[in-house]
């Protein structure tokens, strides 16, 4: 397997006296889509946003591309190159597709804004992901479906030469039309060779584009495993017990937050 470009070790983080995250070791490679799945309170959110740079780490290393590195906010992240999808898209429907996508790192030209730039930028971005759902890049992100809400969220995420996306459930509340073609998008930033990180509960799009996936339990990491490896039947109870024949963590009963 080639070098991981994101590596997080031991990484620990706390909450006062909750200690949500423990010794989690977490890696996304390039060209591959990993699948960060555990219930509810299992700590995805959390190491998503110490990913991010909106969380500090207690403990542990974050390394990119080989290198340990300083993380002092998002700012930090994105300089890296990783950008975060979140579920709620961030969008603001007052705007259109090209003023979203370059909301505040704005091309300018003199004192006033380079529009025709933006533009051009916007389509040659959405044509690279072979997105062909949307009709104009100036259209209103009010008037856009879920799913392309979706994909201009996505759009926007890898527009600045992102080399990992992080999408934190892409198909929530999506039709099965739309499920399909952002599960197609999510493959094509793969293949593009970006690394990207899909956070869901949906273990049919978790096992139709993943290929790894990483299962916590109660803040620990269950299972880091190739996905053509595990089963639906054994990710859900990875998941729900914490181990799954001789896969999991060896003593479930002391994993506790």
């Amino acid at each position: 397997m080639t070098q991981p470009l994101l590596e997080l070790r031991g990484v620990n983080k706390s909450f006062g006296a909750v200690h949500v995250l423990h010794d989690v070791d977490f890696a996304v490679y390039p060209g591959q889509v990993t699948a960060l799945v555990g219930d509810n309170g299992a700590g995805k959110s959390t190491l998503v946003k110490i990913i991010a740079g909106i969380y500090g780490r207690d403990s542990g290393d974050y390394v990119f591309d080989g290198q340990d590195v300083t993380v002092h906010g998002p700012r930090d992240v994105a300089a890296l190159g990783v950008e975060v999808v979140y579920q709620d898209l961030a969008l603001c429907d007052n705007l259109d597709i090209v003023e979203n996508m370059f909301l505040g790192r704005e091309e300018t030209r003199g004192i006033g804004l380079d529009e025709v730039t933006m533009e051009a930028r916007a389509r040659e971005t959405l044509a690279s992901l072979s997105v062909r759902t949307v009709k104009s890049v100036r259209q209103g992100v009010a008037s856009l479906s879920g799913g392309q809400r979706q994909t201009v969220a996505i759009a926007k995420a890898v527009l600045w030469n992102s080399k990992i996306v992080l999408l934190d459930e892409p198909t929530a509340a999506l039709g099965v039309a739309q499920t399909r073609q952002v599960l197609d998008l999510v493959r094509r930033l793969a293949d593009r060779g970006l690394g990207v990180v899909l956070i869901s509960h949906n273990m049919t799009d978790v096992f139709e584009v993943a290929d790894r996936i990483t299962a916590l339990y109660l803040g620990r990491v269950a299972a880091d495993v190739p996905a053509k490896d595990l089963t639906h039947s054994q990710v859900v109870e990875l998941i729900t017990a914490g181990r799954s024949g001789d896969l999991g963590i060896t003593n479930v009963a002391t994993a506790t937050i």
